[in-house]
This record gives structure tokens, C-alpha cells and sequence, in this order.
């Protein structure tokens, strides 16, 4: 590598330090969520973790995702000794129903005749937990209203079979076979997709460096 080029990278990688400071711990197997911050530059890793995601009686969408979030950030951490961790968890609500991945392709085919010609609001619940000397919480949810335009029998049916709904809120991706059949989007298209990143990234802003 040339000077210029050795000049440019050490650039680069101050600015990466600068405007991140630390790198994420995921809570989240998720390859959208990977592939949002792999995007927007932000150095992270993967670290999945298993919880009961089973909603409780009454539980509202924004109490659920946020509560999910959390919980996923504090499992994290309790398997780990130092870092900043990431939780994010997203459903579909439309009316006083919340979607969240089919069971099979029957209910996913039930999901999108559910979405199709309505709006409907994604929303997604997420927390940062910062374990270190010491311990600093902070849950958000970001929402999105997205309308589907009509669907046709037969245009569910491919969109199932093509579309890898299964783990899916909804049983569809934005940015995947259902642009076909999006009308509009009113807020954060990256929160559709799965992680709100600004939103993210202003939690991070605000949070005290050890």
C-alpha cells in the first residue's frame, strides 16, 4: 500500500472510531439486521441468543417489541462480561391484530391476504445494554406505516413460495418480492427492513462512555 492510499485508510478507520466509538454485540441472528450495519459501516458481532418471545395476555405491540428487545440485550449481556449490546425485535399491526413470523405457509398466506389493499404499522422495539463497570439500559421503538396494494390469489401464492416468508414479520420483506406489491411508505424504510439504525445510533450517542 502507497502512502496515499496508507493516509486514506488510517482516515477512514479514525472516523469509523470517531463517529462510532465501540463496536455492537448482536443480539440477533438476523442477516437484515447484519446487513444494515454492515451498510452504514458500523464494526459489530453476531451473538444470538434464545428467550421466550411468547406474548403475554393484553400486551400491546410497542410493550411487546420493546419488551423482547430488552430482554434480548440483557441475555446478551448476562453471557458476556464487557461490551455494548443490541436488541431488536419487529412485528406487523394492523388493526388490533399483531403479525409476527408465519408458523407455516398457510399462515402466511393468511397474513398477506390480511395486508393486502390496507396499511398497516411495522414496529420495532429496540435496546442497547452497556455492561461494564457499570450497567446503562435504554429501550426505544421506532414505527412505519406501509400500504400494500391488492393482491390476487395467485400473486400470494407465488409471493409464498418465492418469498422465504417463514421468518419474516408478516410473512414479507420490503426490500425483497413484496416491492412488487408495496404502495407507500410514510416513515423509516430501515425499520421496515428490520432495525432502525438512526435510531440506533442516536441511543448509542446518548449513552455516557465508560
Amino acid at each position: 500500500m502507497d502512502k496515499e492510499h496508507e493516509s486514506q485508510a488510517g482516515r477512514v478507520g479514525m472516523t469509523v472510531d470517531a463517529l462510532f466509538g465501540e463496536d455492537l454485540i448482536l443480539a440477533s441472528s438476523s442477516p437484515r439486521r447484519s446487513e444494515i450495519l454492515r451498510a452504514v459501516g458500523w464494526p459489530f458481532t453476531v451473538f444470538p441468543v434464545d428467550i421466550d418471545e411468547t406474548r403475554k395476555p393484553g400486551e400491546g405491540g410497542v410493550v411487546y417489541v420493546e419488551r423482547l428487545a430488552e430482554a434480548k440485550a440483557r441475555e446478551a449481556a448476562q453471557q458476556r462480561e464487557i461490551g455494548l449490546f443490541l436488541g431488536a425485535d419487529t412485528v406487523v399491526v394492523i388493526g388490533d391484530e399483531i403479525l409476527g413470523k408465519p408458523v407455516d405457509e398457510d399462515d402466511a398466506k393468511r397474513m398477506l391476504r390480511t395486508l393486502s389493499g390496507e396499511w398497516h404499522e411495522v414496529l420495532t422495539g429496540v435496546a442497547l445494554v452497556r455492561r461494564g463497570n457499570r450497567q446503562d439500559v435504554r429501550v426505544a421503538h421506532e414505527s412505519t406505516r406501509v400500504r400494500f396494494a391488492e393482491m390476487t390469489e395467485n400473486e400470494i401464492g407465488w409471493h409464498v413460495t418465492n418469498g422465504s416468508p417463514l421468518d419474516k414479520a408478516g410473512a414479507y420483506a420490503v426490500q425483497g418480492l413484496a416491492a412488487l406489491f408495496i404502495e407507500e411508505i410514510a416513515g423509516d424504510y430501515w425499520n421496515v427492513v428490520g432495525l432502525p439504525v438512526q435510531l440506533v445510533y442516536k441511543m448509542a450517542k446518548a449513552m455516557p462512555m465508560e
